[in-house]
Order: C-alpha cells, then sequence, then structure tokens
C-alpha cells in the first residue's frame, strides 16, 4: 500500500506541476486577450476564466509539457519562461482591438468627431473608436472567440514549447511584422473617412476662394459632422466583416509572419 501511495503522490504532483505551467501561460494571456482581459471585466472573472481555461487546456497539452521533474526539485524555471509566452500571444491578439482603435482615431480625426464620447472608457479613446471597438468585441464573442482563443493556446506549444525561451531575433521579427500588418489593416478601414475629409477640404477651399465673404467654417462644420456619421452608418458593417475576417486569420495562425 505505501509504494502504491508514493506512486499516487508522485503522479499527482506532476500532473499539480503541469496544470500551474498551463495555468502560467494562460493566466499571462488572458491579462491581455480581447474581451477576456478587458479593463470592465472584473479581476475575480478574469481569474475564474484563467482557471477554467486550464482545466480545459490541460488535457490536451499535458503531452507537450516538459518530463517530470525529480521530487525534490522545484521547476522555477517555468514561473519565467511560460508567462513569457503567454504574453507574446495575448499581445498579438490584443492587436484585434488595436486595429479597430487606431481605425476610430483616424475617422474622428478626419470628421471632427474625435470627442463626442470621450471620456466613457477607463482609457482616452475617439468616439468612433468606442463604437468600432464595442461592436468589433459583440462581434467576436458572437462568431466564437472562446474557441478560436483555446485553439490558438493549444497550438502555442507547438511554437513556443513549455521550459523554454522564446528565441528574441524571431520574437522581434514576428511582433515587428503583426504590429506592421495592423496599422495597415486599420488605416484601410479608416480609408472612406479620410478620402470623404479629403474631398470635403478641398471642396472647402473652393469655396472660399470663389465666395472670401462667406463663412464657410459655419457652413463646413455641420457637414462634416453629418457626413461622417452617415458615412460611418454605412461603412462600418462591412469594414467589420473585413476586420473578422482578419482577425479569424490572425487567431488561426497567430505564430506566422504576415
Amino acid at each position: 500500500m505505501t509504494p502504491l501511495l508514493a506512486d499516487l503522490a508522485a503522479q499527482a504532483g506532476d500532473a499539480l506541476w503541469g496544470a500551474v505551467a498551463v495555468f502560467l501561460r494562460i493566466g499571462a494571456a488572458v491579462a491581455l486577450l480581447p474581451a477576456f482581459g478587458e479593463a470592465t471585466v472584473p479581476m475575480r472573472v478574469r481569474l475564474g476564466l484563467a482557471l477554467g481555461l486550464t482545466a480545459i487546456l490541460y488535457p490536451a497539452v499535458a503531452g507537450s509539457l516538459p518530463p517530470a521533474m525529480p521530487a525534490d526539485a522545484v521547476p522555477w524555471h517555468l514561473f519565467a519562461t511560460e508567462p513569457v509566452a503567454g504574453l507574446a500571444l495575448g499581445a498579438v491578439a490584443r492587436l484585434m482591438l488595436v486595429v479597430l482603435a487606431y481605425a476610430g482615431t483616424i475617422a474622428a480625426q478626419s470628421t471632427s468627431l474625435s470627442q463626442l464620447f470621450g471620456g466613457s472608457a477607463g482609457e482616452p479613446m475617439a468616439a468612433m473608436g468606442h463604437v468600432m471597438v464595442t461592436a468589433g468585441l459583440a462581434l467576436a464573442c458572437t462568431a466564437g472567440l472562446h474557441v478560436q482563443v483555446v485553439a490558438a493556446l493549444i497550438r502555442s506549444y507547438e511554437v513556443l514549447p513549455a521550459g523554454t525561451f522564446p528565441v528574441a531575433g524571431d520574437l522581434t521579427a514576428w511582433g515587428v511584422g503583426r504590429i506592421g500588418q495592423a496599422l495597415g489593416i486599420g488605416l484601410a478601414l479608416a480609408a472612406p473617412f479620410v478620402l470623404a475629409s479629403l474631398v470635403y477640404n478641398v471642396a472647402l477651399g473652393v469655396i472660399n476662394r470663389a465666395m472670401p465673404q462667406l463663412m464657410v467654417a459655419f457652413v463646413g462644420a455641420p457637414a462634416i459632422t453629418l457626413g461622417g456619421l452617415v458615412l460611418l452608418a454605412l461603412t462600418v458593417p462591412a469594414a467589420l466583416m473585413a476586420w473578422r475576417d482578419w482577425a479569424e486569420a490572425l487567431l488561426a495562425q497567430p505564430f506566422t509572419l504576415p
């Protein structure tokens, strides 16, 4: 009986350290993941999400974890390697919302709507950014964000093995490439507003040259505000569909260079 209990205790200890290693990666990722890591989500809820994801992922990735450690050794290195891997994945996934906030900021500055709802969130963001980020989060959650996140976390153990630090050069190239792609997508989503603002300002300049006595600012300000709202209603649904396709592709292959 005693040897059996000793074997059971050893196996339980190995499983416990494996679950801790998985939790370290998932906990770091949840802190940055869209929807899961929002500032409006209470800390206890985020902790519960991390524990629930650990229970789901551990059986799937148990074979990818380091071999059993000696009974008198503690794998302290996991406390350094796993959070780094989780933060890397969470940061790239966070670009999904950075794209929408960036596009909303450009659109708002182009149409003079940057402070319509300013200050309604934990961090300053343009009005159109609030609208696009909130709509994008709702769209992503209804499209199965949680399933895609679980799949991405499982695949992360193939690219970033447990217990090893990512190669700094590869991590840098990967991050810079993803950030550049995100900025390009954000600018593309805001392109209709930039073009409309260009046409508006050129037309306003022509009118001002033709009729210097007309106060074009008083005429143009309501026009650009109304035009921005109309353009927002017309273009954002299509922009969000394009963003969703890009976000799904990002989560499907988060560790490949764009």
